[in-house]
């Protein structure tokens, strides 16, 4: 560090919930120097287009939009003395802490910190990442950019609308555009189950009428200049199309809402060491990366269906980012997370007891559908540390735990997460 002025306590990338919350609990510990660079003109992410109720019910109690989730934190921000640096780009961050940025008003900057907070969100999946056979006729969207196109721009995509993925995104969208008046065909998913939250499929599928194909996929999009029409073929076991299945679809627009994955090149520059579950940085219980000083929060770290977690973890981060910079990382016992039967990841993925309050939550998701009552068991070797209930899991709904630092200290140094079918305890 050379201390100048360029020298900041804590840089935080990306003005998302996870960014704002990151920063605002930083300096609330006590960080006074603290930057947010955000590529958009505004800050808020993805939230700003996000028109619709739902957000808010576990963090503010009550339900709110996307927007207006986003000004509580904003209006939090403009009543401390963080700075924000809007339409600024960052390009490239260093394992020592610099920050390589450009804007049309700064140019190009580098920026030393003490500590970085990565809180970049999550991108779509493409058509290109999919791989659909076809041409490549105008009318193919992903459901976050026709969410843009229609809540923001003003413009409505398409007239008959066919939906690949159950994602939250694409069930949200198949409400939205039926209010203004499309003709929403049907939601076709290749799995079969659902990826979305069980609420989005009622509220937006089942309540207007629009049918949910599972286990079936786009076998062929139709059109030169623009989309005329689909086909759609069940799969059998193997995912592969069932002959006799096709259904033909006469649409104009199809929208792709087939998975989201964590904003990870700056995270992959900094040398940090990533998770091939999870596609984000391996952090631990404060959202530290492996690079010390560095913290990854948000949907940069896993994809979440819900804001509120996103903030936990940016407050996590934030919290992380000023005891970093107040009292250094300190050594002591670490416990590995270790993913056990049906569970596809978790985070965080190691756990410092010592450096933890008294308690941790630990997020995860289920590879597989449990619809009758089944059991968390979380075991240090063979002896069951912790078990818990659940009536219902899903891999599109993602579970949170909590454990503490008596049951993680008194471990082997790993810690499975289990999942269980039947048994009554």
């Amino acid at each position: 560090m050379n201390g100048t002025a360029n020298t900041y306590d804590l840089i935080v990338i990306g003005a998302g919930p996870a960014g704002l919350a990151a920063a605002v609990e930083a300096w609330n510990r006590g960080l006074k120097k603290i930057l947010i660079v955000e590529r958009a003109k505004e800050a808020g992410g993805i939230l700003m287009q996000c028109i619709h109720n739902g957000f808010g019910l576990h963090y503010f109690k009550e339900e709110l939009t996307g927007p207006e989730y986003a000004e509580r934190f904003i209006t939090m921000v403009d009543k401390t003395g963080i700075e924000i640096k809007l339409d600024t780009m960052v390009l490239d961050i260093t394992s020592r802490k610099q920050v390589h940025m450009v804007n049309t008003k700064d140019g190009y900057q580098i920026l030393e910190a003490k500590t970085i907070v990565l809180a970049m969100g999550c991108r779509e999946r493409t058509r290109g990442a999919i791989g659909i056979p076809g041409t490549r006729p105008a009318g193919i969207y992903t459901a976050g950019t026709a969410q843009r196109l229609l809540n923001i721009e003003g413009y409505m995509p398409g007239t008959r609308i066919l939906i690949l993925g159950s994602g939250d995104i694409g069930l949200i969208m198949a409400r939205r555009l039926t209010l203004e008046g499309a003709k929403v065909l049907a939601c076709v998913e290749l799995l079969p189950f659902s990826g979305g939250l069980t609420r989005n499929i009622v509220q937006c599928l089942n309540d207007f009428d629009i049918p949910l194909y599972l286990s079936h996929t786009i076998t062929e999009i139709k059109g030169d200049k623009r989309v005329t029409g689909a086909v759609v073929m069940q799969l059998d076991g193997s995912r592969k199309p069932v002959p006799g299945t096709e259904m033909e679809f006469d649409c104009d627009t199809i929208l792709l809402s087939v998975g989201l994955i964590p904003e990870n090149e700056l995270t992959k520059k900094a040398d940090i060491r990533m998770d091939p579950r999870t596609k984000g940085a391996i952090v631990y219980e404060n959202r530290e990366t492996s690079v010390p000083g560095i913290f990854a929060c948000g949907n940069a770290v896993h994809v979440h269906d819900l804001v509120d977690f996103v903030t936990e973890e940016g407050q996590l981060a934030g919290a992380g980012a000023a005891a970093y910079v107040q009292a250094g990382t300190k050594d002591g016992q670490t416990v590995e997370l270790i993913n056990g039967n049906d569970v596809g990841y978790t985070v965080p993925q190691h756990v410092r007891p010592e450096q933890m309050g008294d308690s941790t939550g630990i997020y995860f998701r289920v590879k597989s559908v449990h619809k009758e009552p089944c059991f968390i068991s979380i075991k240090s070797g063979t002896a069951e540390i912790a078990r818990l209930k659940r009536d219902h899991m899903a891999p599109g709904e993602m579970e949170r735990i909590s454990l503490t630092r008596d049951q993680l200290q008194n471990t082997t140094g790993k810690v499975s997460v289990s999942i269980e079918e039947g048994g009554t305890k």
